[in-house]
């Protein structure tokens, strides 16, 4: 399929997934003979991968390196379990970082109807 079906699929922009190539985050695109390029299954299901982990919050970097190791000959397990580890953690500490003013402003809320 061209970029502009996968597009449709995925529900990422045509511009999105020509970052995804440049980015290294998707495999090279092969081309037709007319230089469109030809998307297939399996770039179908890393373009939805990448998007559901951007979406979670993960860095470009952080995707590029978990993929670099996803797409190893080695067994790279624990790389990409301790990356992915990481970046709970940092999930985590944002999450801490919006509870507090939640906190005060249903605290404060609170103490506004009770008194």
């Amino acid at each position: 399929m061209n970029i502009k079906e996968a597009s449709k699929q995925t529900g990422v922009s045509s511009a999105a997934i020509r970052y995804y190539e440049k980015e290294l985050l998707i495999p090279a695109i092969d081309r037709s003979d007319t230089g469109n390029r030809e998307i297939d299954a399996r770039i179908i299901r890393r373009i939805n991968f990448v998007k559901k982990m951007r979406a979670a919050g993960m860095t470009i970097e952080n995707l590029r390196r978990f993929i670099e190791l996803f797409d190893s000959k080695n067994d790279t397990n624990k790389e990409q379990t301790a990356l992915l580890k990481e970046q709970l953690n940092d999930m985590e500490k944002s999450a801490m970082i919006y509870n507090w003013p939640l906190t005060i402003y249903t605290t404060n809320w609170i103490i506004t109807m009770i008194t």
